[in-house]
């Protein structure tokens, strides 16, 4: 059918115009569709190239089943790699069962929550007007206690 398309432009018909700029259009899409996926398994294999390349013993993985666990041994000739799931299991999988190497991801101080909203609120730990007994009312304690009630739990909301 392509060539059969080809054939009449060249040749044009003694009614139709030899140059169809729909069919033109047409292909060039049909062209970058084709490029886009060639490029796209590309990259996926170079990913995966460079993936099962950084992987050695002591390294943390997840498999493509969701075990995480640390390489123990691998096993080229067979395509084998023998993880250790949690101290003293181990497992084996298919080299191409492990998907993702996991890197520890680093806590930023500067991000962190302090123990006291002080910081956050801009008083200081004596109140927010800075000095220790100028409250009204001396006997009233302001920290609040929270109270945990049995059977409500904060992610039963629907209770």
């Amino acid at each position: 059918m392509f060539v059969n398309v080809l054939a009449e432009i060249t040749q044009g018909s003694g009614d139709a115009p030899a140059f169809d700029p729909f069919l033109l259009i047409m292909l060039a899409i049909f062209g970058v569709f084709i490029f886009m996926m060639f490029r796209k398994n590309k990259k996926a294999q170079k990913k995966t190239q460079e993936q099962q390349s950084q992987m050695a013993p002591g390294v943390e993985v997840m498999t493509s089943y969701g075990l995480f666990g640390t390489v123990v041994a691998l096993d080229e000739a067979e395509n084998k790699v023998v993880l250790e799931l949690s101290p003293g299991n181990q497992a084996t999988v298919h080299r191409q069962s492990v998907t993702k190497i996991v890197t520890p991801v680093e806590e930023d101080d500067d991000d962190a929550v302090p123990d006291d909203a002080s910081s956050l609120t801009g008083t200081d730990a004596s109140g927010p007007t800075g000095a220790a007994g100028s409250h009204a009312d001396d006997t009233v304690d302001s920290t609040e206690e929270t109270v945990h009630r049995p059977g409500k739990d904060e992610n039963d909301k629907d209770r």
